[in-house]
């Protein structure tokens, strides 16, 4: 048996995901905006840039830099080195997210977006797939995991609460202190960088590597690695429901601006609605994780989505005016989204586990980097499916919108996401890694270990 970790530990551990989550929540809930009514890119420019992105380079730094630090050997150890590497790059490229020139247009509006989601992409890669990497290299007890992936969590919302909640506000104090509105945003871009920088750099200097965990560095060929894979048949399961979930998610959040601004007429309140809903799911996360401890996680993954849904649906029914009912759904979808920031992170380590019954080998990199880039795949695609949604239906910034306008608005915004995390249920509700499996699994690994060779 392997020693608890403690609760320091868990701290140290999780600190770097709150300058992750902060860079993370603000291109979630502000990039797209950022791109329309700030630099004054068109919407449908911006998503086929975003969604080029994704399929040519991100759909292999992901699995590159998981597939590298699996069979990395450094006095650092196999992950914290690329932390070290990428924290600085990482911090630039932040700022100059938000720092394009005002009004581009045409090849230069794509390739001005492109480029630049380039920079933050692979920065943002090359940090946080080893840092996830970390965690079942950390534990490998069932419960553990999902205690130090809640404490983690908690520095996460933190992050996306401080994203969500200031960035706006940020920009705002920057542009009454005498900057304009361009550079006022290219300011809090930096100050986000500044954070990412420190918090990653604390956390790669203060944890350690447990190499009786590890194991040795893989040594799979990259191309069979990554087929390998998608053998893993919970790995796969996970990886359709997360998809779907995290698709879900990222359109709500990427159209809570729009909605709460031009259907609802709350402009003012956007910070505040998303600080309610932040608010919400870091303080469920402890009940969620003990949620888990009674019940699998699947089925309580399960749970909580369907909760959100039901709550997001309910707004497209809200009338063209202000409602403080938009509280109420962001608190209620809050609760429900606590399993979607809890639990597919504890569950992506148990099929580390699987894995290493199919190949032999600890493949924590590459499983991450894979997850990486559905992750970011997902957010890219859902921001993408906004900006063409919002074409579509004839969205113009900084006007009354029509009707048909506000319709689309209310439509990707409420049901589209619902409906989405509804299909991905079934996935989750029979997941095959139980307490009971994982429990076998571990027992039969170990077993391998001690037995004769």
């Amino acid at each position: 048996m392997h020693p608890k970790l403690t609760i320091g530990d868990k701290v140290r551990y999780g600190l770097a995901d709150l300058g992750f989550s902060l860079i993370t929540s603000a291109m979630q809930f502000f990039l797209l905006f950022y791109y329309t009514d700030v630099a004054l890119i068109d919407p449908g420019t911006a998503g086929l840039a975003l969604m080029t992105g994704k399929l040519t380079w991100d759909a292999i730094n992901d699995p590159l830099f998981g597939y590298l630090s699996d069979r990395t050997r450094s006095r650092f150890g196999r992950r914290r080195i690329w932390m070290f590497i990428g924290a600085i790059p990482l911090g630039i490229a932040a700022w100059i997210m938000f720092s394009l020139p005002k009004g581009l247009t045409g090849v230069a509006a794509f390739f001005g977006v492109l480029i630049s989601f380039w920079l933050i992409d692979s920065f943002h890669t090359m940090t946080t797939t080893p840092y996830y990497a970390l965690t079942p290299e950390l534990t490998r007890d069932y419960n553990e995991r999902a205690s130090l992936t809640s404490i983690r969590m908690v520095f996460s919302v933190f992050g996306y609460i401080l994203g969500a909640a200031i960035t706006t506000m940020l920009a705002g104090i920057f542009q009454g202190g005498g900057l304009n509105l361009q550079q006022a945003w290219s300011a809090t871009g930096a100050v986000f960088g500044v954070i990412a920088i420190i918090t990653t750099l604390v956390t790669a200097f203060s944890i350690r590597e447990r190499p009786e965990l590890a194991g040795e560095p893989s040594k799979l060929p990259a191309a069979r690695a990554i087929l390998t894979s998608f053998k893993n048949k919970p790995f796969v399961i996970l990886m359709i429901a997360f998809i779907l979930s995290s698709f879900s998610f990222t359109v709500l959040t990427a159209l809570v601006p729009y909605f709460i601004q031009y259907q609802l007429n709350m402009g003012d309140q956007v910070s505040f609605v998303l600080l309610a809903m932040l608010l919400t799911i870091g303080i469920f996360l402890i009940p969620a994780k003990k949620i888990s401890d009674r019940i699998n996680k699947g089925p309580a993954y399960a749970l909580g989505l369907f909760i959100a849904s039901l709550a997001i649906m309910t707004g497209f029914f809200f009338p063209h005016e202000a409602t403080p009912l938009i509280y109420v759904v962001a608190v209620v979808a809050g609760i429900g989204f606590s399993a979607q920031w809890v639990f597919p992170w504890s569950m992506l380590p148990d099929v580390v586990e699987y894995d290493e019954k199919m190949t032999g080998e600890r493949r924590e990199g590459i499983y991450y980097g894979l997850w990486a880039f559905l992750s970011k795949f997902t957010g890219a695609l859902g921001v993408a499916v906004s900006g063409w949604a919002l074409d579509l239906f004839g969205y113009v910034p900084n006007v009354e919108q029509t009707v048909h306008a506000l319709f689309g608005i209310r439509l990707f915004f409420a049901i589209v996401p619902a409906v989405v995390i509804l299909i991905s249920l079934p996935f989750l509700i029979k997941y095959p890694i139980t307490r009971q499996k994982h429990a076998e699994l571990v027992a039969e690994l170990a077993a391998r270990k001690t037995g004769p060779q």
